[in-house]
């Protein structure tokens, strides 16, 4: 397995001017991943989308050995925290997820018996390890259809809250108002000024009820 894999952590690995085992982990459940879907990797088109549930080093192993990345739409982010990716063949919505099983890090010392550093023996074997002893694979079904999550090109709206523009059919609508997932209060951020228009009504609240 190492000398399949070596070209790819070179890569990977150049990145980040050193190289980790979640990059190793990474690489790994990229090929694991496509080859559960029967699909060739690196890929050129976005026939396979692939959810990593983590960023940082592993989501670059993915990256890198499975061809998919933000910029194509094809390598998205729902962050759990997990090491684990999601792979879907657009074309068919069949989807399969691969995880590390939930004891490779005591499995890693059979492959690297000479090494007694955790972080080493893991960046070692994590390598070597076959398939069925490093990952899990389980087949999943998407809670949104995987037609609606890549949505249709050229298609925009905008905001009837803040104006801004919205794309790929992520409005929500209400009525026939139309709103972003942020003006809804399901955004990542708040605006400044929106807190501080929510202090000072807190504020004339208090004085109001001290008045009585």
């Amino acid at each position: 397995m190492y000398s399949d894999i070596t070209a790819l952590l070179e890569v990977s690995s150049a990145r980040h001017s050193h190289l980790c085992p979640r990059q190793v982990l990474g690489v790994r459940i990229g090929l694991a991943g496509a080859a559960a879907l029967g699909l060739a990797v690196p890929r050129q088109d976005k026939r396979m989308v692939v959810f990593v549930e983590t960023d940082g080093c592993f989501a670059d192993g993915i990256d890198v050995s499975t061809g998919c990345t933000m910029g194509h739409r094809t390598l998205r982010l729902e962050d759990l925290g997990k090491i684990a990716a999601t792979f879907v063949d657009v074309k068919t919505g069949r989807a399969v997820r691969v995880a590390p099983t939930l004891d490779v890090r005591e499995r890693a010392y059979a492959y690297a018996p000479h090494e007694k550093r955790h972080y080493f023996a893991q960046l070692e074997a994590y390598q070597i390890m076959p398939d069925d002893e490093l990952l899990t694979l389980e087949t999943v079904t998407l809670t949104t259809p995987i037609k609606q999550i890549v949505s249709r090109p050229g298609v925009r709206v905008n905001c009837d809250t803040c104006g801004e523009e919205i794309i790929n059919e992520r409005e929500i609508c209400f009525g026939e108002q139309v709103l972003c997932r942020n003006c809804t209060g399901g955004g990542y951020y708040q605006s400044r000024q929106k807190i501080g228009e929510g202090v000072e009504n807190l504020a004339r609240l208090q004085l109001s009820t001290l008045a009585w």
